[in-house]
């Protein structure tokens, strides 16, 4: 069985994410999507609140699973039995830095190989970054993340007055 991890932090998921993943599972018999859990970030949402959001927004793709991880995602690849990492790129700012991690990762398992994919036209200039600053001013998120987490992620961090 041809097992890939598609890890981040989806902070939340965008449909940049999901594009990504749902590509993802057209190539590999398994996809799992690996939330990181990093005790040095201060993301938005809990790892629970993120996995239970790419759980809902994945619910159509049978050979798509979503668990979280911490440590280090050589280690991860290898525990899971993967030897297929899939990273998104929008950009080639983008490459640089996952270019850097692929030859890491690499390093630490030499049985695991990363697989670039690059975004759609239309989900090019999306970050989770980006949905987040348009949700705390109040800002229509519709068209950047999935519909089935749209209004959650809205009410957590708009900034608007009741």
């Amino acid at each position: 069985m041809k097992i890939a991890i598609c890890p981040g932090s989806f902070d939340p998921i965008t449909l940049g994410h999901l594009d990504i993943i749902q590509r993802a599972a057209l190539m590999f018999d398994k996809v799992i999507v690996a939330v990181l859990v990093n005790p040095g970030k201060n993301p938005s949402f809990t790892a629970e609140e993120r996995l239970g959001m790419i759980r809902r927004a994945v619910a159509d793709l049978p050979n798509v699973e979503a668990e979280c991880f911490d440590g280090l995602l050589a280690d991860y690849v290898r525990m899971r039995n993967a030897h297929t990492i899939v990273k998104g790129l929008r950009a080639v700012t983008d490459f640089e830095y996952e270019f850097q991690m692929a030859l890491i990762n690499r390093k630490l398992n030499p049985d695991a190989d990363t697989v670039f994919l690059t975004t759609s036209s239309q989900h090019m200039y999306l970050s989770s970054s980006m949905v987040k600053s348009i949700a705390q001013f109040g800002g229509d998120i519709s068209d950047f993340v999935p519909e089935c987490i749209c209004e959650e992620i809205s009410e957590r961090l708009s900034r608007r007055e009741e």
